[in-house]
Order: structure tokens, then C-alpha cells, then sequence
């Protein structure tokens, strides 16, 4: 800045020249009369006289001369400061430079370094690979090897012995089993115990677990619809003049009325649950109303099934809510409450749902499938049982409901599988099979075919009486128990443990059951003598 600022004194202040002076005396302009026109003098010209006081030109001449050298000698000043400051200003850059360049060649001989380690690490790694590489290679032929002299060494056997590999196996097991009972009873007892030993503590906490999660606050009612009357003259106000009143109910509810259960109740039989409630809430009403006739049941019937059109909704709006499922058309929310009046062997389906959706979503986050899928599958796998649809079992009618809604194809699969009707797709749709299995299927949960819960009672007990040291065989404890009764002198000891094992994996890959099934194996001798 200094530089330009003495540039800028130096040549700021001029002296004016002849030119300039010329200039300024050439636009003085000379005296005009009033019209603007300039007065001519015919008078002759006078001569200047010389003014003594004026300085001679040779004067002005050296002032200028003196101004001229102060100004040279000025800028040369100026030069000599502006080539310093240049000067200074490119060592210190020159010097910024050489420490940039020495930093760099620093960052420049760490990454040198860097790469030489890398390249010494891949070179290791490399015969590493070879090295493993070769030791497979040997490993490999070695193993064939091996094959090939143990193909040998058995076709040798067999050809000394003159039996083929499975009879050997067999012969060999069943002389182990006669003279090594004990050691295999021991070695049974042994792992049974070890097993419990490592899994008790994992089994608590998932039994834990699964009640937390799995449990629900609706209670499943298993009573049937009955409307309790006032007295035994309700009874005949329902009937009417020539049984009109009831017909009329009748007809318009689509439901049974049976007056014959008590004097004082009413038993309501239909297959369709909403159409029960209807009526059940639609007679309680006329009862109290004390109004029955053909008209006023008509208008009873209408205002309850409106009403009762909110309370599914409100009811399938809560299933959603409790199992976290949201933005569902509002007639599938309203399909969906009708879960609350409908079951299934005994079983509520909003009870089923809500259990099975819980316990769906803890395996689903366990096991890292999509929640989501799992969860939507759950809520939905039975929609098809609360179907307005009379064709088709309820899956068939359950995938139609889902197809009409334009859920995901994932969702309909899992309605589609629950049953195994078709082969699983995926590993959400297992989760929703065993979800439903283990709702349905726990103690308590439903109630049971007579007829198949003694067949299952009886092949218990076929199961265990096809051995020979077997005496009796007693499914007890609703067949969650079979004790098994030896006969001393066939069975020793020993055979307790081993036939145990035997008719319990016997049972697990023949039967299908509930829960868990027991099997006690007693052998007990007795010495009796009578004393006389």
C-alpha cells in the first residue's frame, strides 16, 4: 500500500504548463453589448509595455527543471522502497513454499511406508492361501484315500464274515443291547439328566417368556345364548296370538327361539353368532319394553343391528390396536369384530387371535423374519370363518377376503398355510402355523372330539403293549400319562430306562397330541408266602 500511496502523492499535484494556460485564457470570452453581438473597436492597436516585474522566461524554465529532478529523485525512492517490499514478499513466500514442500515430501515418504506395509502383509497373506491351499489339496487326496481303504477293509469283512454291512449292524446291536443293558441305562439316565441339568434354567425363562407374552385379558365365553324372562307370562306375550310374535321373530332375526329349556328362559340356536346376538340383545330389549308385536320387532331388530354394527367395528378397531396392526379398511375392522362373538371348538376368536398374534411376534423377533408379515398374518389367518360366504372351507374363504382387500401376497400365502394346505413359502408363514398350533393346541384352550380323544387313549396303550415284557399299559391323566406295567420275571432292571425311551419316541413320530405325554415304566417283583 505504500508503494501506490507515494505513486499517487508524487503525481497528484501538476503544474500547469503553457497549453493549460492557453486553454484557460481562450475560454475567457469578450465583452458583448446587450444584443449578444461583440463590440468592434476602430481604434488602433496600442504596444504592451514591458512590465518591469515580470520574471523572464529563462526563470520559469529552471523552476520547472528544479520540479522535475525532485520528482525523478522522489520515484526513484519510491522504486527503491517498492523493490524492497517485493523483495521481502518473496522470501517470505519462497520460505512458505520450502515448508509446504517439506510437509508434503514428509506425507509423501509416511504413505511410502504405508504401502510397503500393505504389500508385505498381502505378500504373507498370499503364501498364507498357497500354503492352505496345498494342505486342502493333501487333505483331499488323503480323505480319498481313506475312502478307498475303507471300502476295501469292508469288502473284506464282509466276504470273511459272509454278511452285508446292515446285518452286521444289526447283529452287532442287538448283542449290545443284551450285554451292555446296563451301561445303556446308565448312559440314558446319564444325558436325561445332563439335559435337564443345562436346560432348566432355559427352559424356565422361555416358559416365562412365552406366559408374558402370550398372555390375554379377554376370557373366552362357553356358555350358549339363553335370555333369562321375568315371569311365565313373558313367555306367552313372545309366542302371541297364534304364535305370530315368534314367527315374526323368527323370520326376521334368522334365528331359533326354544321356549321348551325352563319356564323362565328362552335358548337362541343359529350357526351364525351375530345373527344370535342380534337377537339375544333384540329380545332383552322387547322384554323390557313390554311391546311385543310383529311391528315393534321390526323397528328393535333394525336399531340392533346398527348398533351392533359399531360394536364390531369398536371390538375389531381394539384387536388392531392391541396387536399393533393399523390402517386397515374399516370393513375389515368390521370383519374382524365379528371374531367377538364367534368360536371355534369352544374357543373365542378374538382370544385365539390375540394370543396367537402375541406369541407369532415374540418367535417372528427371535427368529429375524418380518414382524410385520407375521403380525398381519396372525390377525388375519381366520378371517375366513366370519365370512357372509356359505361355500368353501374358511381358509378358501379367508384367501377370497384377503384377495378382495389387496393385501400383500405374503399375508394371503400365510392364510393360505396355516393349515399346511399348501406347501410354505416362507419363513413367516411357519411362525403363523406353529403361533396357531400352540393357541390351539395348549391344555384348556378348546374343547375336544369325544370320539378322537378315545381313539387317542386307546393307541397310547396299543403303543405300549405291543412289547412282550409289558404286562398292562394305563393312559391316565386325560392321556397326558401312560404307565407301563412289566412283568418282572421277562424284563430286568435296566429295561425300565431303555423301554421308556422306546415307546416315547414311538408316540412322537405316530401320534399327534396336545402338549406333553408321560411315560412311566414300573417294574416291581413281589415275594409273597403265606405262613400257616
Amino acid at each position: 500500500m505504500s508503494l501506490f500511496s507515494n505513486l499517487s502523492t508524487l503525481f497528484g499535484t501538476e503544474v500547469p504548463n503553457r497549453e493549460t494556460r492557453a486553454k484557460n485564457s481562450s475560454n475567457v470570452s469578450p465583452k458583448s453589448d446587450a444584443t449578444g453581438k461583440e463590440k468592434v473597436r476602430n481604434r488602433p492597436k496600442r504596444r504592451r509595455r514591458k512590465n518591469p516585474n515580470r520574471k523572464p522566461i529563462s526563470a520559469v524554465a529552471v523552476t520547472n527543471q528544479e520540479v522535475v529532478r525532485e520528482a525523478t529523485a522522489r520515484a526513484r525512492e519510491i522504486l527503491v522502497e517498492a523493490k524492497a517490499e517485493a523483495l521481502s514478499i518473496r522470501s517470505k513466500a519462497e520460505k512458505d513454499a520450502q515448508e509446504d514442500l517439506k510437509k508434503v515430501e514428509q506425507q509423501q515418504r509416511s504413505l511410502d511406508d504405508k504401502l510397503n506395509r500393505v504389500e508385505q502383509k498381502l505378500t504373507i497373506l498370499e503364501q498364507k492361501e498357497e500354503n492352505l491351499s496345498n494342505e486342502k489339496q493333501k487333505l483331499t487326496q488323503r480323505q480319498q484315500d481313506i475312502e478307498e481303504q475303507k471300502k476295501k477293509v469292508i469288502a473284506e469283512l464282509e466276504e470273511v464274515s459272509g454278511l452285508t454291512t446292515e446285518e452286521a449292524k444289526d447283529v452287532l446291536f442287538s448283542r449290545l443291547e443284551e450285554t451292555m443293558s446296563r451301561q445303556l441305562s446308565v448312559f440314558i439316565r446319564e444325558k436325561e439328566e445332563q439335559a435337564h441339568a443345562e436346560a432348566e434354567e432355559k427352559v424356565r425363562d422361555i416358559l416365562v417368556d412365552a406366559m408374558k407374552h402370550g398372555a390375554t385379558d379377554e376370557v373366552p365365553e362357553y356358555t350358549v345364548s339363553v335370555v333369562e324372562l321375568p315371569n311365565e307370562e313373558t313367555k306367552g306375550k313372545i309366542i302371541g296370538k297364534a304364535g305370530r310374535n315368534i314367527n315374526a321373530f323368527e323370520r326376521r332375526t334368522g334365528v331359533d327361539l326354544d321356549l321348551d329349556m325352563s319356564p323362565t328362559e328362552v335358548r337362541l340356536s343359529c350357526f351364525d353368532p351375530v345373527r344370535r346376538e342380534v337377537a339375544r340383545r333384540s329380545l332383552e330389549k322387547l322384554i323390557k319394553d313390554g311391546r311385543i308385536q310383529p311391528t315393534r320387532i321390526e323397528e328393535v331388530v333394525d336399531k340392533v343391528e346398527k348398533d351392533l354394527d359399531k360394536v364390531l367395528l369398536e371390538a375389531g378397531k381394539k384387536l388392531c390396536q392391541d396387536v399393533g396392526v393399523y390402517n386397515l379398511p374399516v370393513e375389515l375392522m368390521r370383519l374382524i369384530g365379528r371374531f367377538k362373538y364367534r368360536f371355534s371348538y369352544g374357543q373365542n376368536l378374538i382370544s385365539h387371535t390375540l394370543e396367537e398374534t402375541k406369541i407369532g411376534i415374540k418367535i417372528a423377533h427371535e427368529l429375524g423374519v418380518d414382524v410385520n408379515i407375521v403380525k398381519m398374518g396372525c390377525l388375519l389367518h381366520d378371517i375366513g370363518k366370519v365370512s357372509d360366504e356359505v361355500e368353501g372351507s374358511h381358509v378358501e374363504l379367508g384367501i377370497t377376503i384377503a384377495k378382495r382387500f389387496n393385501l400383500p401376497k405374503p399375508v394371503i400365502d400365510c392364510i393360505a398355510q396355516h393349515h399346511e394346505d399348501e406347501p410354505f413359502s416362507g419363513p413367516e408363514q411357519m411362525v403363523v402355523y406353529i403361533a396357531d398350533a400352540i393357541s390351539g393346541a395348549r391344555p384348556g384352550a378348546r374343547y375336544e372330539n369325544y370320539e378322537g380323544y378315545v381313539k387317542r387313549l386307546q393307541q397310547l396303550e396299543e403303543i405300549a403293549m405291543q412289547y412282550p415284557e409289558v404286562r398292562q399299559a394305563y393312559a391316565i391323566q386325560a392321556g397326558r400319562e401312560v404307565r407301563v406295567l412289566l412283568e418282572p420275571e421277562k424284563s430286568k432292571d435296566n429295561d425300565v430306562t431303555v423301554l421308556s425311551v422306546k415307546i416315547r419316541d414311538e408316540i412322537k413320530e405316530k401320534m399327534t397330541y396336545p402338549g406333553t405325554v408321560t411315560v412311566t415304566v414300573i417294574r416291581e417283583l413281589r415275594g409273597q408266602k403265606i405262613a400257616k
